[in-house]
C-alpha cells in the first residue's frame, strides 16, 4: 500500500523521494487517468505555495483538454500555441514564467496566479500533453524545480503509465 511520507532535506533529496513515490504509485497501474490523478495529487501535496497543478492532454484536434488536477476549476480547452500551455506544446519545451502578466497571450484561469511552470509530456518524440503548475507567488519556480519536475514527467510518461 502506498503511504505518503514527510518531505524533509535538501530540495534534491525531497525531489528524489517524490519521484520514487511516483514510481511506486504507477508501477502496476496501466490506466492513464488513474496515474495522472495520483500524480497531480502527489504534486499538490508536495509543492508549496502553488494554487493549481494538473495536466492538459493533447487531443486529435491538436488542442489541449483539461485532465486530472488539484485546485480551482480551470480552463477546459487551450488552443495549440495559445497561453503558456499551448506555447509549451508549440515550442516543445518547458516554459518557466516568473510573471504571467508579462507573458504575451497568457490565459488567466485564476486571477491569483502570478507565476507558472509548464512541462511538455512526451511519448517517444511526440507531445501528448503538459504538466501545468501555477503559483500566486511571483518567480516561484527555480531551475531546480524545473529540472526535477521534468524528471518527474519523464518517469510518468515512461512505459505504459500514460
Amino acid at each position: 500500500m502506498f503511504q505518503l511520507t514527510s518531505y524533509e532535506g535538501s530540495p534534491e533529496e525531497r525531489y528524489t523521494l517524490l519521484i520514487r513515490q511516483l514510481e511506486h504509485l504507477i508501477e502496476d497501474e496501466p490506466d492513464r487517468i488513474a496515474n495522472l490523478a495520483n500524480a497531480s495529487a502527489l504534486l499538490g501535496q508536495f509543492l508549496e505555495t502553488i494554487n493549481w497543478v494538473g495536466f492538459y492532454l493533447l487531443n486529435d484536434a491538436n488542442e489541449l483538454v483539461l485532465g486530472p488536477f488539484q485546485g480551482l476549476p480551470a480552463c477546459t480547452r487551450i488552443a495549440y500555441g495559445k497561453g503558456v500551455c499551448g506555447t509549451a506544446v508549440a515550442q516543445r519545451r518547458t516554459q518557466r514564467v516568473n510573471d504571467v502578466h508579462l507573458f504575451p497571450g497568457h490565459i488567466a484561469c485564476d486571477a491569483a496566479s502570478r507565476s507558472e511552470l509548464v512541462i511538455p509530456l512526451f511519448r517517444q518524440d511526440t507531445v501528448i500533453g503538459v504538466l501545468d503548475i501555477d503559483s500566486p507567488v511571483e518567480a516561484r519556480f527555480t531551475e531546480t524545480d524545473q529540472y526535477y519536475l521534468e524528471q518527474f514527467c519523464q518517469r510518468l510518461t515512461a512505459g505504459t503509465a500514460i
